[in-house]
């Protein structure tokens, strides 16, 4: 069997492997895997970035075999060091792990037995997703089959890494609406139902914060009825009048802000830097057909809004606008019961 051959096997195998699994964990162990068995290696290792912040999330690998418990990784801050250069030239070469200075920790490697090591981006939509790792006993010179088999299974972990968190997002939506009917179903009270739709936004589109602000026409300010995850100072940083952002989201506009320092609707431009507030999105809350207030959404990181996360905060807003609309109508049922009660009472001598 050719080489060549042996790889398309690999590969064949391994697609069949991932097909049968919606796991992220097992997915990258069965990457890492294939890569060790195939390109008859020491060990491979994973390290992947943090969603939110685009940073490499710690020194612990995410997926990994061949390695000992006791070896030190080189850690996060050297996986964002590389990153350049393995988006430039589309992978990295040490052909002495233990030398190379490009490389730390040379005496852990040594003591692991490494001889070079190399490294390739894990990429999904020109977004780099993470890094994959090969590592091998001796020294040794990789081919150009040997670069491009390993960078075909990092495009199966960029695969595997967005199918899982397809799957994880779907997943987390539907718990927020099955959560926030069953609120709605067994209470009336429409601040806990806000606040419990706020915690649960935050924690489905993994952001810094959220929050619900409800138009007082009278002050033309928007008042605070529910949040999450903002400071207390920040919350008590004073009124937000309803202009700028505010105005144009209370007319119906959806405003997704990249980077709330330069633009020139924001208030309390300070304020939203000491609280670590990078981006913003603003969604107008309808009750019938009116506008009577804004969901907020918070980043700490600079991103761009999906389009899918803008539907999810759009829909929430409109389920928040339903809620308070339920409430206003029970409390005016409310007074109706309670002048119809004293109404018969004060002409008990019909019955």
């Amino acid at each position: 069997m050719s080489v060549k051959e042996g790889y398309f096997r690999s590969l064949s195998k391994l697609s069949r492997e991932l097909a049968a699994t919606d796991d992220q964990n097992e997915m990258l162990n069965l990457i890492v895997s294939a890569a060790v068995e195939t390109l008859k290696a020491r060990a491979a290792v994973i390290f992947l970035r943090d969603e939110d912040s685009e940073d490499f999330i710690n020194n612990a690998a995410a997926a990994q075999v061949g390695l000992s418990e006791k070896y030190i990784h080189a850690g996060a801050a050297h996986a964002i060091k590389i990153s350049p250069q393995l988006l430039k030239d589309g992978y990295m070469y040490f052909r002495d792990a233990t030398t190379d200075k490009r490389l730390l920790n040379h005496k852990a490697k040594k003591a692991e037995g490494i001889g070079s090591i190399l490294s390739v981006p894990i990429m999904d939509k020109g977004r780099m997703l993470g890094i994959l790792s090969l590592y091998t006993k001796d020294i040794r010179k990789f081919t150009k089959d040997e670069i491009d088999f390993l960078s075909i299974l990092a495009e199966h972990g960029g695969f595997a890494i967005e199918n899982a968190n397809l799957i994880r997002k779907l997943r987390n939506h539907s718990q927020i609406f099955l959560n926030l009917a069953a609120s709605l179903s067994s209470s009336l009270d429409v601040k806990n139902i806000l606040q419990a739709m706020t915690k649960d936004l935050v924690k489905a589109l993994q952001i810094k914060a959220a929050s619900v602000r409800l138009l007082d026409e009278e002050k033309r300010t928007v008042e605070m009825v529910a949040s999450f995850g903002l400071s207390e100072k920040y919350l008590n940083k004073g009124p937000v009048v309803a202009d700028k952002n505010i105005a144009r989201a209370l007319k119906g506009e959806t405003i997704a802000i990249k980077n709330v320092s330069d633009d020139p609707g924001i208030q309390y431009k300070k304020e939203k830097k000491e609280e670590g507030i990078v981006s913003m999105l603003y969604v107008p809350i309808k009750s019938k057909d009116n506008i009577i207030g804004v969901l907020n959404v918070y980043s700490s990181w600079s991103r761009e809004f999906t389009e899918d996360e803008i539907m999810l905060v759009t829909a929430l807003a409109y389920q928040g606008g339903l809620a308070i609309d339920n409430a206003c109508k029970y409390l005016v049922i409310q007074d109706d019961i309670k002048d119809l009660k004293e109404n018969i009472w004060g002409h008990k001598s019909w019955f």
